[in-house]
């Protein structure tokens, strides 16, 4: 799975100014106010509008499964995806690694995954290479007898893969990574799909580098998005 940022306009002073401009007007616009004790302020007590003052694009390449649970998210994000219906898809699938827990142990709502030995490892491969031949075979068979893409796409299921851009500002991704990746340190436990929670990290590694405040904050009062 590939996440680059490729457009940000996202910094830990935009969102002091915008917190300040309450109380101080026009001189919020100052550079060089502190931002590291109001940041943790806004965090703390979850006043949140100051964080939306910031914008973030990432082009991700993914299975559709990932992005499946990515439009989940519909506050603050923004998609454009590669489409089915208007181009001929390729034959790329995911195959998780070998690293990928097999097996689901409890119910829904409390259980976790748990490694599983070779021997699943390999059958879930062998079943899913057959899964993706047969349905890329008859996608290609509908596609060359003239049926029309978006009827011959629907065979690919979820593990095709499709790029797309995803933009969003820092309180709609905080949000986002509350619920999607799994933290010993999280004030609500979260227990995300491996496959999502991979994406969220990435996420998070980029968005930290631009807004290393705000994120130390998010950590620090139990990730839970103001």
């Amino acid at each position: 799975m590939t996440i680059n940022l490729i457009d940000v306009s996202a910094t830990d002073a935009m969102v002091a100014r915008a917190a300040r401009v309450s109380t101080i007007g026009k001189d919020s616009a100052a550079a060089d106010l502190p931002t590291k004790g109001l940041i943790n302020f806004l965090m703390r007590d979850r006043h949140g509008s100051p964080f939306e003052h910031n914008s973030m694009t990432f082009y991700v390449h993914a299975p559709m499964v990932v992005f499946w649970q990515m439009v989940r998210h519909r506050a603050g994000w923004s998609y454009n995806l590669e489409s089915g219906r208007y181009k001929e898809l390729s034959p790329e699938f995911y195959v998780p690694e070998k690293s990928r827990p097999l097996v689901q142990v409890g119910k829904a709502g409390a259980y976790e995954f748990v490694q599983g030995d070779d021997t699943l490892h390999d059958v879930a491969m062998r079943e899913l290479m057959n899964a993706y031949e047969a349905a890329w075979d008859s996608y290609q068979n509908m596609l060359k007898a003239g049926i029309c893409r978006e009827i011959a796409r629907l065979p690919l299921g979820f593990g095709i893969y499709f790029s797309g851009y995803v933009t969003c500002n820092s309180r709609s991704l905080m949000h986002f990574l509350s619920l999607r990746t799994k933290n010993d340190d999280a004030q609500v436990k979260s227990s995300p799909q491996f496959e999502i929670n991979a994406v969220a990290d990435q996420l998070e590694d980029e968005w930290a580098k631009h807004m290393p405040v705000t994120h130390a904050a998010f950590v620090k009062h139990g990730r839970v998005a103001p």
